[in-house]
Protein backbone atom coordinates (compact mmCIF):
# COMPACT_ATOMS: atom_id res chain seq x y z
CA UNK A 1 0.00 0.00 0.00
CA UNK A 2 1.03 3.67 -0.08
CA UNK A 3 2.88 5.36 2.74
CA UNK A 4 3.66 8.90 3.79
CA UNK A 5 2.26 11.75 1.76
CA UNK A 6 0.89 9.40 -0.92
CA UNK A 7 -1.45 7.82 1.64
CA UNK A 8 -3.00 11.23 2.25
CA UNK A 9 -2.53 12.85 -1.16
CA UNK A 10 -4.19 10.13 -3.23
CA UNK A 11 -7.57 10.17 -1.45
CA UNK A 12 -7.55 13.99 -1.31
CA UNK A 13 -6.65 14.27 -4.98
CA UNK A 14 -9.51 11.95 -5.90
CA UNK A 15 -11.99 13.77 -3.68
CA UNK A 16 -11.11 17.29 -4.83
CA UNK A 17 -9.83 16.64 -8.35
CA UNK A 18 -6.34 17.93 -7.60
CA UNK A 19 -3.15 16.25 -8.78
CA UNK A 20 -1.28 14.51 -5.90
CA UNK A 21 1.90 16.41 -6.82
CA UNK A 22 0.11 19.71 -6.11
CA UNK A 23 -0.90 18.49 -2.65
CA UNK A 24 2.68 17.43 -1.98
CA UNK A 25 3.95 20.84 -3.12
CA UNK A 26 1.48 22.63 -0.83
CA UNK A 27 2.58 20.47 2.10
CA UNK A 28 6.25 21.23 1.45
CA UNK A 29 5.47 24.96 1.28
CA UNK A 30 3.56 24.76 4.56
CA UNK A 31 6.41 22.92 6.24
CA UNK A 32 8.90 25.57 5.07
CA UNK A 33 6.76 28.59 6.00
CA UNK A 34 4.53 27.45 8.87
CA UNK A 35 6.46 29.38 11.48
CA UNK A 36 6.15 32.69 9.64
CA UNK A 37 2.49 32.06 8.88
CA UNK A 38 1.61 31.44 12.51
CA UNK A 39 4.01 34.00 13.99
CA UNK A 40 2.16 36.97 12.53
CA UNK A 41 0.71 37.94 15.89
CA UNK A 42 -0.15 41.62 15.73
CA UNK A 43 0.85 41.84 12.07
CA UNK A 44 -2.68 40.97 10.98
CA UNK A 45 -4.13 43.68 8.80
CA UNK A 46 -6.02 46.34 10.68
CA UNK A 47 -9.67 47.03 10.03
CA UNK A 48 -8.69 50.20 8.20
CA UNK A 49 -6.27 48.31 5.92
CA UNK A 50 -8.87 45.64 5.25
CA UNK A 51 -11.48 48.27 4.36
CA UNK A 52 -9.03 49.97 1.99
CA UNK A 53 -8.42 46.64 0.25
CA UNK A 54 -12.16 46.01 -0.02
CA UNK A 55 -12.71 49.51 -1.44
CA UNK A 56 -9.91 48.99 -3.99
CA UNK A 57 -11.42 45.66 -5.06
CA UNK A 58 -14.90 47.18 -5.42
CA UNK A 59 -13.42 49.96 -7.56
CA UNK A 60 -11.68 47.40 -9.77
CA UNK A 61 -14.89 45.35 -10.13
CA UNK A 62 -16.72 48.47 -11.25
CA UNK A 63 -14.01 49.29 -13.78
CA UNK A 64 -14.10 45.77 -15.21
CA UNK A 65 -17.89 45.87 -15.49
CA UNK A 66 -17.76 49.14 -17.42
CA UNK A 67 -15.08 47.73 -19.75
CA UNK A 68 -17.08 44.55 -20.30
CA UNK A 69 -20.26 46.50 -21.06
CA UNK A 70 -18.37 48.75 -23.47
CA UNK A 71 -16.80 45.81 -25.28
CA UNK A 72 -20.12 43.97 -25.42
CA UNK A 73 -21.53 46.95 -27.36
CA UNK A 74 -18.91 46.57 -30.10
CA UNK A 75 -20.35 44.34 -32.86
CA UNK A 76 -17.18 42.36 -33.65
CA UNK A 77 -16.26 41.87 -30.02
CA UNK A 78 -19.84 41.11 -29.04
CA UNK A 79 -19.89 38.22 -31.52
CA UNK A 80 -16.64 36.87 -30.06
CA UNK A 81 -18.01 37.07 -26.54
CA UNK A 82 -21.07 35.09 -27.63
CA UNK A 83 -18.82 32.43 -29.20
CA UNK A 84 -19.29 33.49 -32.81
CA UNK A 85 -16.68 34.55 -35.31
Amino acid sequence: MFSGIAAVALPLSSEFGIHPTMISTWKQELMRRASELFARGSKAPSGEDAQKTIDDLHRKIGQLQVERDFLAGQPAISRLLRGGR
